[in-house]
């Protein structure tokens, strides 16, 4: 295989909130070097700001005007924003929004041309960029449209366990209306690729969780397990997904049956997010599986907390830049090792 460093992307996000602190701090660290080259897409000017603001004088960017410029042995700065850009720390703007975007955009036209390998997305403010830009619903929605893709999964991601959900981005009244036998079947499906083509699991085993609480009687107290998620499991176990369960997930955590398993589908949000947050929550991060380009965030939401120097915590975005090297390389190694299978008998 190609020992060629791996390319990072990285869009700024909101230049407001503590991004620009997170990423300093992580890449003060610059063995990060020896597995990547990151590049950040973003503003020199609002870098030179935190870097004030934080009293941070061994650290620098490489800053650049192209990711052709780009230097393997430093962290890069790809200037794509206006000098008359503007941190108003704490509190969200148009102007902000409008980075954010430009930020994202930038990085996306390097990912289609392929100069950079992989895309790290840092937060933004969606309901701030949405009051005046309708269009935008979140980051995955962006570059689904941007990638022309139709069914995307996110895969919820710690050293323990891998999460995936059904009702993504619901709200809780709608949620019975999305726990469908062909939503679950179509969960499981890609929730089986991915973890066979971009985690190298041969065979891997999906537990699906009951979408009602136990109960001591019965042992339920409704009927979509009997009557929608066992036939989804049942047909997906007749096209080849290894799927079992539904099991109540106090039941799965509690006789630690979870790590039997190689991910969890759950069936809505707090679902599934739950166990994450039971196994060391800072170094959790998403991977948006189903785009043509590996993308994988931090699963902190957007903060405007004020200049920190000890407490902002930078383990979910390094170990989101961990997880798309590995990620890069695992499909890389998968499409190899496909291309040219063994002719059977």
């Amino acid at each position: 295989m190609n020992n060629k460093k791996i390319i990072v992307g990285i869009s700024h996000g909101d230049i407001n909130s503590i991004n620009y602190e997170v990423i300093i701090k992580t890449f003060q660290d610059n063995r990060i070097l020896d597995l990547c080259t990151p590049v950040v897409y973003g503003s020199p000017k609002v870098a030179a700001y935190y870097r004030k603001a934080l009293n941070i004088n061994n650290f620098s960017f490489n800053n650049i005007n192209t990711v052709n410029l780009i230097n393997h042995k430093k962290i890069n700065l790809i200037n794509c924003i206006d000098d008359d850009i503007r941190v108003d720390l704490g509190k969200p703007t148009q102007m902000a929004d409008e980075s954010a975007i430009t930020s994202l955009n930038s990085a996306i036209s390097d990912l289609k041309e392929g100069k950079i390998d992989v895309l790290v997305t840092t937060p933004i403010n969606k309901e701030s960029i949405n009051s005046h830009n309708p269009d935008f619903k979140s980051h995955t929605h962006y570059l689904m449209n941007k990638f022309d893709t139709k069914d995307t999964l996110t895969i919820m991601i710690n050293k323990l366990v891998k999460v995936s959900v059904v009702a993504e981005d619901t709200p809780l009244k709608d949620i019975p209306n999305k726990i469908t036998e062909d939503n679950i079947l179509n969960k499981l499906k890609l929730l089986n690729k991915a973890l066979t083509e971009d985690f190298n699991i041969r065979g891997p085993k999906i537990a699906v969780l009951s979408l009602n609480p136990k109960n001591t009687k019965d042992s339920s107290i409704g009927d979509e397990e009997k009557d929608i998620i066992i036939p989804a499991i049942d047909k997906a176990n007749k096209d080849g997904v290894i799927a079992l369960g539904p099991y109540f997930i106090d039941d799965l955590f509690e006789t630690n049956e979870f790590s039997k398993f190689d991910a969890i589908l759950a069936m809505h949000h707090d679902q599934g997010i739950a166990p994450l947050k039971v196994f060391n929550s800072e170094t959790n991060i998403n991977y948006t599986y189903g785009l043509p380009i590996i993308r994988t965030y931090p699963t902190q939401n957007i903060s405007y907390n004020t200049i920190d120097y000890n407490d902002i915590k930078v383990d979910s975005f390094r170990e989101a830049i961990y997880t798309a090297c590995d990620l890069f390389k695992n499909k890389k190694q998968y499409a190899e090792l496909t291309s040219n299978p063994l002719k059977t008998n």
